[in-house]
C-alpha cells in the first residue's frame, strides 16, 4: 500500500487525508495543532456568538472516524531533493510516496504588529478579541478600527471578507447592548477600493452598508505601521485605535522559502494546474501543494478560499489515485476558480458569488446569518461523518 504524507491539518489537508483514505491508501496527517479549526465562523468569537470550542474539531477524533494515522507535531524542514520532511520532536520522515503540503500561509510582516490582533490569525486570537471588546464596553467608549492589507506580489493572498464580518458583528453587539453612539468604528485599508473583488455591486453594497452603520473609512493610502495609539499610513495621517483587528495578506510560509522548492515571488509553492510540483523539465514529481501554501494562478480577483483549498485536495486524491493506475485523465482546479462568500452581519448575510462569467450579491436580512450558523453545524459533523457531506461543499 503506497503511502502519503500529508502535511497541515486545515481545510486542505484534512480533506486530503479524508478523500485518500476512501481511496484506501496509508495516510499520515502532521498538524501543529491538534484540532481543526473552522476560520469561517471563528467571527462569532469576540462578540460571545460562538465559543471557541464551537469552531474545533478534534483531530483525535477525526482520526478515529476516517482512519488516517495522525502525528501533532511541528514541520521544520522540507526537501525536495532529498525526499524528506523534519518534524520538531519526531524527527526525520523519509518513507513516504506522496507528500502534499497543505500547511498554509505566513502573514506579511507590518511594522508594529504585534499592536493589533488578526481574526484570520492564531485562533487564541480570537478569545483575546473578545476580552479586549468585553473591557472596552465596561469602560463604555471607544475607537475601534478593523482593516487588511494586500501583497503587491500576489494578489491571491488577500482575506478582506472576515474583517467586514467582524466589524458588522462589533457594530450588532454594541447596538443590542445600547452603547453603539458611544464607539467609533472604522475600517481601513491600503488600496482604494477594498472588496473590489467580489464585484462591482457588492463594492457598492459595501458603501452602503458603510453609510447605514455609521462605520467610517480610511482606504487608499499605504499603512507604515501600528502603534498602541493607532494606525499610521504614508501620508503621516494617524487613524487613533483603541483596539486594531487587521489581517495581514498572506505570503509565503518560511518552510516553503527555506526550502528547495519552486516558488513564486510571494513564496507559495508553484504547482501545474493539477497541483503537482514538477521538476525543472515539466515532469511529475511526487509532490502536491494545495490550499494557501500554493501559488494559486488565474483571474486578478481570484482569491485563496477555504472551499477552493478543499477542491485541490479532492483533485489531488483523484490525481495520485489515477497514477497509480497508470491513468492521466488528471483534474485541475483553474476551471472552477471562483468567489464564494455568506458574508455575516450577526443580524444577516449577504451572498456573494463570482466567476469567470458573472458576479452578484445577494442580501438575506436575519436568514443568511442562520444559513451560515447551518454551514458551520454541517462542516463540523460532515467532518465527522455524523451527516453525509453534500457533493460541492
Amino acid at each position: 500500500m503506497k503511502k502519503i504524507l500529508i502535511l497541515g491539518g486545515g481545510f486542505a489537508g484534512l480533506d486530503a487525508a479524508i478523500h485518500l483514505k476512501k481511496l484506501n491508501y496509508d495516510v499520515t496527517l502532521v498538524s501543529e495543532r491538534d484540532y481543526f479549526y473552522i476560520y469561517p465562523t471563528s467571527i462569532w468569537i469576540p462578540t460571545h456568538g460562538s465559543e471557541f470550542d464551537d469552531v474545533c474539531v478534534d483531530l483525535h477524533k477525526l482520526k478515529e472516524v476516517h482512519h488516517f494515522n495522525l502525528i501533532i507535531d511541528s514541520v521544520t524542514q522540507i526537501s525536495q531533493k532529498n525526499n524528506t520532511v523534519t518534524l520538531s520532536s519526531s524527527g526525520t520522515i523519509d518513507d513516504y510516496d506522496y507528500l502534499i503540503i497543505g500547511i498554509g500561509a505566513a502573514k506579511m510582516k507590518h511594522k508594529g504588529i504585534e499592536n493589533t490582533l488578526s481574526i484570520c490569525g492564531k485562533p487564541e486570537d480570537s478569545l483575546k478579541m473578545r476580552d479586549t471588546l468585553d473591557a472596552l464596553v465596561q469602560k463604555g467608549s471607544g475607537k475601534i478600527a478593523m482593516g487588511f492589507g494586500g501583497n503587491p506580489k500576489d494578489s491571491s493572498a488577500v482575506r478582506g471578507g472576515p474583517a467586514f464580518e467582524l466589524l458588522f458583528n462589533v457594530h450588532n453587539m454594541l447596538k443590542k447592548k445600547g452603547v453603539r453612539d458611544n464607539f467609533e468604528l472604522t475600517f481601513f485599508a491600503p488600496m482604494p477600493k477594498p472588496g473590489q473583488r467580489m464585484g462591482p455591486k457588492a463594492l457598492e453594497m459595501m458603501d452602503t452598508f458603510f453609510d447605514k452603520l455609521n462605520i467610517k473609512k480610511h482606504v487608499g493610502k499605504k499603512i507604515t505601521g501600528f502603534t498602541k495609539e493607532g494606525v499610521h499610513f504614508e501620508d503621516e495621517t494617524l487613524l487613533k485605535s483603541d483596539f486594531t483587528m487587521f489581517i495581514p495578506a498572506g505570503h509565503g510560509h518560511e518552510l516553503i522559502i527555506n526550502s528547495d522548492l519552486p516558488q513564486n515571488a510571494a513564496g507559495f509553492i508553484k504547482t501545474d494546474d493539477y497541483s503537482n510540483v514538477l521538476n525543472e523539465d515539466g515532469s511529475l514529481t511526487n509532490i502536491y501543494a494545495i490550499g494557501d501554501a500554493a501559488a494559486l494562478e488565474g483571474q486578478d480577483w481570484r482569491a485563496k478560499q477555504g472551499h477552493m483549498a478543499e477542491l485541490m485536495a479532492k483533485n489531488t486524491a483523484y490525481n495520485i489515485h489515477a497514477r497509480e493506475n497508470n491513468r492521466d485523465d488528471f483534474k485541475g482546479y483553474s476551471k472552477h476558480i471562483n468567489i464564494i462568500c455568506v458574508m455575516d452581519s450577526g443580524n444577516g448575510a449577504s451572498f456573494i458569488y463570482r466567476d469567470a462569467k458573472r458576479s452578484f450579491m445577494l442580501p438575506m436580512p436575519i436568514i443568511g446569518h442562520w444559513l451560515k450558523r447551518g454551514w458551520g453545524i454541517y462542516c463540523k459533523n460532515s467532518k465527522l461523518g455524523k451527516i453525509p457531506r453534500i457533493p460541492g461543499m
